[in-house]
């Protein structure tokens, strides 16, 4: 109960939100508190690089290699798209 009023409070706060659709993320609440659109998105795509990497893995080391590589795609992807741009 005492975590639900708290919250009630910050959300309601004029400082947090200014009441437009910008200010808002996903769910209604204010950006800064609560960040479950961008988590779910991930945890979809952390999913599908598993099935992706894992597939023909047929040995520990390959499905270890293959774990490492779907947790952390997105910072090989803009590594390998940095070096593509010669930045």
């Amino acid at each position: 109960m005492y975590y639900n009023e708290l919250m009630k409070k910050e959300n309601s706060s004029p400082e947090c939100c200014d009441g437009s659709a910008f200010s808002r993320g996903c769910n209604g609440h204010c950006g800064h508190h609560s960040q479950g659109c961008s988590n779910a998105i991930y945890g979809l795509g952390v999913v599908g690089a598993l099935f992706y990497f894992l597939k023909g893995a047929g040995t520990f080391g390959l499905v270890m290699t293959g774990i490492g590589k779907a947790f952390f795609w997105p910072a090989i992807l803009m590594f390998e798209l940095l070096t593509y741009l010669k930045m």
